[in-house]
């Protein structure tokens, strides 16, 4: 009766539009209050959930995305991969795409990746003469590439569930993530060859060097990240200040997009958005607290084995799963709630945990984008001045195209695994 309450109320907040950290937050409190349990429960829980030593990594790469972003990060992006791939048929679908590829490595995160780049590429493909409902569907379904190109939010958190290797887990998501990025720009050649879309002259190797060398700074920096924390020179904490270091460096002093008035307002606008993350773990870990005590992770893994125990059906079962929890609920959360019993689940019938978080964040990423409440789906619509029903009928082959990938990288651990096993075994 209580879980029923407490599954009851989350879902009435998520239907009535409270925040999902809220959500998660009065219903727990709804059931501690029916359980007869004293409510400082829920800010010791939180608590516990967010002192976390590597959780200080998401205020330095929020930071950074915001620094480099105000400094001219995704203009010269955006010139750099219309550069390379504009002269192909449908040549901004693919310097979106690619462009998402390049920017994931310093947001970290989909959302961000939706709002910066397709404030750029949506209109600008409109006025080249892409239909808006395609312009808006390429760039939300290309931005599940962020958060798995490392440095990614998503792993941060798989790191501090599981206590794996941040950098083992980045170093995980780099392989799908180009994977990811060269599926959809199939897909986007495909679909421009079949309705004609425009393509630009070749500009030349000297607009194609320029536009290097102004994105180089930009790409410079998910080199540092990677190699500083593969490389043993600094832990993923330090990794992400260094990097707000470097950002700030870089805007200031070579972008020069970036002014020292604007840094205080980044920097506030960076904390704000890191609180409502580390706000949102925090509720979570006392809605994961609850299910831990009425032992629905148990229950889970029981009925998932019970189901059957050989791997691949498993991993199926856990796709499918995902995918559905993807498409109404916030990644962290999801993450925080799902992940533990899950991992259970997977370590019994042999997946490698690494494998596992991998295809696990891909396929809550896809959701971000997926039908009826993928939040990228509403921000590009947003941007193109579409319907949800518009966007919606554009983006199916790209959820296809991305769905094929997510099944190559459940069920080829070695795409995963590859990269971390070159550096840390």
């Amino acid at each position: 009766m209580l879980i029923a309450l407490l599954f009851g109320s989350f879902a009435l907040c998520l239907i009535l539009g409270v925040p999902v950290a809220l959500s998660l937050g009065l219903s727990s409190a709804t059931y501690i209050l029916a359980a007869g349990l004293p409510l400082v429960v829920i800010p010791q829980k939180m608590y516990a959930g967010m002192d976390v030593f590597v959780l200080l990594c998401i205020p330095g790469f929020v930071l950074a995305g915001s620094l480099m972003n105000a400094g001219g990060i995704t203009d010269q992006i955006t010139r750099f991969s219309s550069a390379l791939v504009g002269h192909i048929r449908g040549g901004l679908g693919l310097a979106n795409v690619t462009g998402s590829m390049l920017f994931s490595g310093i947001s970290g995160t989909a959302v961000a990746d939706t709002a910066s780049i397709g404030a750029v590429m949506i209109p600008g493909m409109q006025k080249a003469g892409y239909d808006a409902g395609f312009s808006a569907a390429i760039t939300a379904a290309s931005s599940t590439v962020g958060p798995i190109i490392p440095p990614s939010v998503p792993m941060i958190i798989v790191g501090t569930l599981t206590g794996l290797s941040v950098g083992r887990l980045f170093l995980a998501g780099a392989v799908p993530g180009v994977l990811l990025g060269v599926a959809m720009m199939l897909t986007c050649y495909i679909l421009a060859v079949k309705r004609g879309y425009p393509f630009s002259p070749w500009p030349g190797l000297g607009e194609l060097a320029r536009s290097f060398g102004g994105a180089f700074w930009a790409l410079l920096m998910t080199f540092l990240v990677l190699y500083g924390i593969v490389g043993g020179l600094f832990t993923p904490t330090e990794a992400a200040v260094v990097s707000a270091l470097y950002a700030l460096l870089v805007g200031l002093l070579i972008y020069r997009g970036l002014t020292p008035r604007q840094v205080p307002r980044l920097v506030i606008d960076s904390a704000v958005g890191s609180a409502s993350i580390i706000l949102l773990v925090g509720f979570a870990n006392v809605f994961g607290w609850i299910l831990t005590s009425e032992r629905i992770p148990q229950a889970i893994a029981a009925a998932l084995l019970e189901l059957s125990s050989n791997k691949y059906v498993i991993i199926l079962m856990i796709n499918v799963l995902l995918l559905v929890v993807g498409t109404f609920m916030e990644t962290i959360a999801a993450l925080i709630i799902l992940l533990p019993p899950l991992l259970v689940v997977a370590g019994q019938v042999g997946i490698d945990p690494v494998h596992f978080a991998t295809f696990a964040v891909l396929n809550l990423m896809i959701g971000l984008s997926t039908p009826p409440v993928g939040v990228c789906l509403f921000v590009a619509a947003n941007i193109a001045r579409i319907s949800l029903a518009t966007i919606t009928r554009a983006i199916l082959p790209f959820l296809l195209c991305n769905l094929v990938v997510l099944l190559l990288v459940s069920y080829i651990p070695t795409l995963s695994l590859w990269l971390p096993g070159l550096f840390y075994d």
